[in-house]
């Protein structure tokens, strides 16, 4: 492979961007969450060409207050909430919502 000043000047360099700005933007979404759910319930966040939210609780009650407050919070920002099972927790309960920002 040749070292040319020409094979250099070919990369295509990303945008610079602030650091963690992403990463920043996630820890709000979760931290506002966090605010309105039990000590024990596990937050996570996942993009799958979708940004979705996961929240695993292990009260059924829990479960239905999550699906009514969360279409409230940041502005709406959580939609299409779903309910089921947690994968491989069967005694965890999951609401999960598509996150637009």
């Amino acid at each position: 492979m040749s070292d040319s000043s020409e094979d250099r000047s070919t990369v295509e360099h990303l945008p610079s961007q602030k650091p963690a700005l992403i990463s920043d933007e996630l820890a709000k979404i979760r931290a506002m969450v966090r605010e309105h759910t039990s000590k024990d319930a596990k937050i996570s966040i996942e993009f799958d060409g979708k940004l979705r939210l996961h929240v695993d609780v292990r009260n059924g009650e829990d479960v239905k207050v999550l699906a009514k407050m969360l279409p409230t919070l940041g502005t709406g920002i959580f939609h299409s909430i779903e309910v089921g099972a947690t994968p491989h927790h069967p005694f965890f309960h999951r609401v999960s919502a598509l996150i637009e920002r």
